[in-house]
């Protein structure tokens, strides 16, 4: 059994759904992103976890150029794929109450971009990332251009410029890798190796990766494309937006910007570092004034995001596997909070807090689900965002006490704007737009169960995620450590 199972099957899941019309295409659609979980679950069961890579496939593409299809699974690509495997269903499943136009090639578009991030999480050929990089943004591009809003086209061709830039100057760094290997190859362990790229031409392959994977996240000052696009997206797109595709730009800087180019890094992790604190800030800041809830959870991602890239250039044992899980758990929670949003603006028809109130009194089952997110997101100890998060900081701790105690700071803030939301929405007296507010029901119950469940359950045991990602994790510390002392 071999990875590329897991790539293709959401490609033939695609072509199958644009079969259905109407109804029947989310069913469908539906059944194979749930047969994509099990599978994952396969993998998951047969993984030894160890430094190696597992289920590997290398077949010939174009052998011409040194382009195969090279794919395989290690702990932190395992981790990436439950991310995508478990939230593409659970996206799915929020949309069923809704009513969309050429509804087979909404879910369609849904299943082509999970294949395409997929790609890109076991990918170890330079092109065939690139190809699973490209292939995520087009169906994206396309669900929130024609389900967005009113905005959606202005601001979808925002995103795309900028991110499709971003892809334009990772393809110049892995052609130029390409013309540096002496076996004319774009296999990743051939740019790893130590010596194939020396410390001049690392600088220029780390900013090449470094802006393509900088707007993804995105980080700040790449990021002004993100909140809009947030905003204007149909949420099912939101969702696959924050939850998994800018977990794109994390894994490349983990899985490919630092082990190609770790003298580039070493010598412009500071940089970095600072950059992703004053996005914590900003992020911060900026979502305290932000009167959409929608628009504030947007900004409370880019000061998640910020923290997640803060705790991987502090370069720690730590660091990096509070990445991996925060990662998992922001993708869980983002989602969580966006489809709230999406409950709220779909029965009351607006997002504006300050319109809200005791929505807790009319809807209980509601009002609990949405606490536990918040609380999850704002890190409180025995939620799944407390774990990452105390091993982020401690990363960027580590590497400077002053960035940490801004980062601390303004996480604290974070926390009183989540919660300040969560009072004027759900608590106080309810006024004739939110009196009439149903209780969630059906599939919205299932989504928030699950969702809440994984809350509590990452958060009060955490270890068997940490230990898929701990051998996989040490390696690569070690690995590029080793080539600093080689410099030295």
């Amino acid at each position: 059994m071999t990875v590329s199972i897991l790539i293709f099957l959401p490609v033939i899941s695609a072509l199958a759904v644009l079969l259905f019309k109407n109804g029947a295409a989310k069913h469908v659609a539906l059944a194979f992103s749930v047969a994509e979980l099990a599978l994952a679950a396969i993998f998951l069961s047969k993984f030894v976890p160890d430094a190696s890579i597992q289920f590997a496939v290398v077949a010939p593409w174009i052998p011409k150029l040194g382009i195969y299809f090279n794919a395989g699974i290690d702990g932190i690509s395992m981790i990436m794929i439950l991310l995508t495997t478990v939230l593409v269903p659970l996206i799915i499943l929020t949309t069923y109450k809704h009513e969309y136009k050429n509804a087979n090639a909404f879910y369609a578009l849904i299943l082509f971009m999970q294949a395409g991030m997929l790609v890109v999480f076991t990918a170890l050929d330079g092109f065939l990332f690139y190809v699973g990089w490209e292939a995520a943004l087009i169906p994206i591009y396309f669900i929130c251009s024609l389900w967005g809003g009113v905005n959606r086209i202005k601001v979808t061709i925002k995103f795309f410029i900028y991110t499709f830039s971003g892809s334009l100057f990772m393809l110049v760094g892995i052609i130029y890798l390409y013309l540096l290997s002496p076996t004319k190859t774009f296999d990743i362990s051939a740019f790893t190796t130590t010596g194939a790229v020396d410390a001049h031409h690392q600088v220029w392959v780390f900013w090449a990766f470094f802006l393509a994977f900088a707007i993804k996240m995105p980080l700040f000052p790449f990021h002004t494309w993100q909140p809009d696009t947030y905003t204007e997206a149909p949420s099912a797109g939101t969702m696959l937006l924050s939850g998994i595709m800018l977990k794109m730009g994390i894994y490349g800087v983990i899985r490919w910007m630092i082990p190609i180019a770790p003298l580039g890094f070493q010598k412009y992790e500071g940089i970095v570092i600072v950059l992703a604190v004053i996005g914590i800030v900003y992020g911060s800041i900026i979502a305290f004034t932000q009167k959409d809830g929608k628009r504030l959870v947007a900004y409370s991602s880019i000061a998640h995001v910020g923290l997640i890239a803060a705790g991987i250039f502090g370069w720690t044992t730590m660091g990096l596997q509070g990445a991996m899980y925060q990662m998992l758990s922001h993708g869980i929670n983002v989602v969580g909070l966006f489809f709230v949003w999406d409950i709220i603006s779909s029965r009351l028809n607006t997002r504006e807090v300050n319109e809200l109130g005791g929505i807790a009194k009319v809807a209980p089952k509601f009002a609990i689900a949405f606490l536990i997110i918040t609380l999850g997101t704002v890190a409180l100890p025995l939620t799944n965002g407390f774990i990452g998060e105390f091993m982020l900081l401690n990363s960027v701790f580590r590497y400077n006490v002053w960035l940490v105690v801004s980062a601390g700071s303004t996480m604290i803030f974070g926390a009183v704007y989540m919660l300040r939301m969560y009072k004027k929405v759900m608590q106080g007296e309810t006024n004739p737009l939110t009196a009439l507010f149903a209780d969630i029901s059906g599939s919205e119950k299932l989504v928030l169960g699950i969702i809440c469940a994984l809350v509590i359950i990452m958060g009060v045991y955490p270890q068997p995620i940490l230990h898929i990602s701990e051998a996989a994790v040490n390696n690569l510390v070690q690995t590029v450590n080793t080539k600093f002392v080689q410099v030295k």
